[in-house]
């Protein structure tokens, strides 16, 4: 029997005016451990008169997890919070009871050629977590763990693993991590894992019982303890998963919660106006 559950293949969908490849949630699969969400947004080389442009738009009862591989976002939010993120770097927006942001190209790239590339999370919040205030934390890149074992370059995005743990303030146990091998070599994640595991092959392939797998889906793993795969030379390989909630989460919209009647409060108080706005941005995202 295959160690793997099932294979997740990209679809194409957009956020704004920018087209991206969504893996969760999948109808079979609609979250591994609390991640309930994922969008593999490029990579996209986009012209000095293309730039992303994510109106303000809302969430409640989710953490977003922003990671890139190439270019770089400005993140705007009704918090006060502005920053950008670039390739290494995380931000971690715990939206809880409700927050809106944008998402855009920075000011100094609109004009210019530019590449994007990356991922984007929803982590589910824990059901006594979920109408906790809002909050968002930028972690650099080099405050990432970072470390080489058994030729393979590792780094600890988010959540505890492998013994480690990332400063990014999670709220459940859960993990995001890179793999990186310059070498056809084994990954050996035997015992480092737990709850529901899924992999991203970014570039390169990985090898399970004899069968390729290479980049644009995600596999998800039948035992999280028992994941190993080979590596071709060149592959980078993301890991993500943790322990799965007791309840059941929804999804409407930008929406996220343990209880569906939350899900309507929060679409008639945005289509109400009634949440706060990123400092200095009018336009939004109408409820679809």
């Amino acid at each position: 029997m295959s160690t793997i559950e099932m294979t997740i293949p990209e679809r194409a969908a957009g956020i704004g005016n920018f087209q991206v490849g969504r893996l969760l949630p999948f109808r079979q699969k609609r979250a591994v451990g609390p991640f309930v969400f994922l969008d593999h947004m490029g990579p996209a080389a986009l012209a000095a008169n293309e730039n992303l442009d994510v109106l303000p738009h809302p969430h409640i009862g989710l953490s977003t997890l922003t990671y890139l591989f190439e270019g770089a976002i400005m993140h705007r939010d009704s918090i006060g919070s502005v920053a950008e993120i670039q390739p290494g770097a995380v931000n971690w927006m715990t939206a809880g009871k409700g927050v809106v942001h944008s998402e855009r190209t920075p000011e100094y790239l609109r004009n210019t050629e530019k590449n994007l590339h990356g991922l984007q999370f929803w982590v589910g919040l824990p059901k006594e977590y979920e109408e906790t205030e809002p909050s968002f934390i930028h972690i650099e890149a080099d405050k990432i763990p970072a470390w080489t074992e058994n030729h393979l370059q590792f780094r600890l995005i988010a959540g505890e693993a492998f013994g480690r743990k990332s400063p990014v303030p999670v709220f459940s146990r859960l993990y995001f991590a890179e793999i990186k091998s310059n070498t056809a070599r084994l990954a050996d994640l035997s015992g480092a894992l737990y709850g529901e595991s899924a992999l991203f092959i970014l570039e390169g392939a990985v090898r399970i019982e004899g069968i390729t797998y290479g980049p644009d889906q995600i596999l998800v793993t039948k035992e999280s303890q028992r994941c190993s795969f080979e590596m071709e030379a060149g592959s980078t390989v993301y890991v993500f998963g943790g322990d799965p909630f007791a309840e059941e989460r929804y999804i409407d919209w930008n929406f996220v919660s343990s209880g569906k009647n939350r899900l309507l409060a929060a679409r008639e108080d945005w289509i109400h106006q009634r949440f706060p706005m990123p400092p200095g941005e009018t336009e939004t995202v109408p409820y679809p």
